[in-house]
């Protein structure tokens, strides 16, 4: 349903149910059952481990709790390389995209050349247009260099719709912090998959555990903050992950001043509204 402006206000008052809506229908596509059930296993397995480690359930403890043969330590074990399977989903599965990025992010910052330099953050820019704002001529060593457009031309497109745009240029230390922590995560799952296979349980240091996994999770979620806060900061027609996955645009809807076609987003208050194109 297509609300007018006049509707949106009263709208708002609801805009939790139009979120939870936009999740529900997010959930019951194929990245969203995945993205679901992984973290659900994450949660679960995470929890478990986390109850254990408290000696939360005595009766495991026979003969006693750190006997390496007792029922808790064997959990422990199981729980730990659940959770460092499952870690290694992303920090495995992602790690070709990552070495991508650090390739353009070397081109950009260890470069000889300033053409090849601004390359680099060009090419960097137009993979991270989402959350990555590069205006016009940002990042240019020389007079005579290209410069990336696309996510500008797209960001203009918005504002000229009715967008809010607050400060649209991205600082540039936030895509270093974004591929650096994004490649740490992957190289700290690896030094992690390594203790874990390499080693069993009798003889594995228990500080390995325990570093690798905070190590890795700062820095993931070190990358995936920025990103959402700069996401939410360059205001995106939608404010939830997997709305544009659901309504990217309206099909031929018009608006019936102009009779042109229109998008349908979702404004930050939740509520459908259309953006003449």
């Amino acid at each position: 349903m297509i609300l007018s402006t006049s509707e949106d206000k009263t709208a708002a008052t609801h805009s939790w149910l139009v979120q939870a809506q936009v999740f529900v229908r997010w959930i019951f596509t194929p990245l969203g059952l995945f993205i679901t059930i992984y973290g659900l296993n994450v949660i679960a397995w995470g929890g478990m481990l986390f109850l254990l480690l408290c000696n939360a359930a005595p009766a495991m403890c026979h003969p006693s709790c750190d006997s390496l043969y007792s029922s808790r330590r064997i959990w422990i074990e199981i729980d730990s390389q659940i959770l460092n399977a499952l870690f290694c989903v992303t920090g495995f599965g992602l790690a070709p995209w990552r070495i991508r990025d650090l390739y353009q992010w070397c081109r950009w910052r260890l470069a000889r050349t300033p053409r090849t330099r601004q390359q680099g953050l060009n090419r960097l820019s137009e993979i991270h247009v989402k959350w990555f704002q590069l205006s016009e001529g940002q990042g240019e060593e020389d007079g005579d260099l290209p410069t990336f457009t696309t996510a500008t031309a797209v960001r203009s497109s918005s504002a000229e719709s009715g967008s809010r745009l607050t400060n649209p240029n991205t600082p540039l230390w936030k895509m270093d912090a974004v591929v650096l922590g994004n490649i740490m995560n992957s190289v700290l799952q690896v030094c992690l998959a390594v203790c874990m296979w390499a080693m069993n349980r009798f003889n594995r240091p228990s500080w390995t555990t325990g570093l690798f996994v905070a190590l890795a999770c700062l820095c993931a979620g070190c990358a995936g903050i920025i990103m959402w806060l700069e996401e939410k900061r360059i205001c995106k027609p939608s404010e939830h992950p997997g709305a544009l996955l659901l309504v990217p645009y309206a099909q031929a809807a018009l608006v019936p001043e102009t009779g042109r076609n229109s998008a349908l987003h979702l404004n930050p208050a939740g509520s459908p509204r259309t953006v003449p194109s």
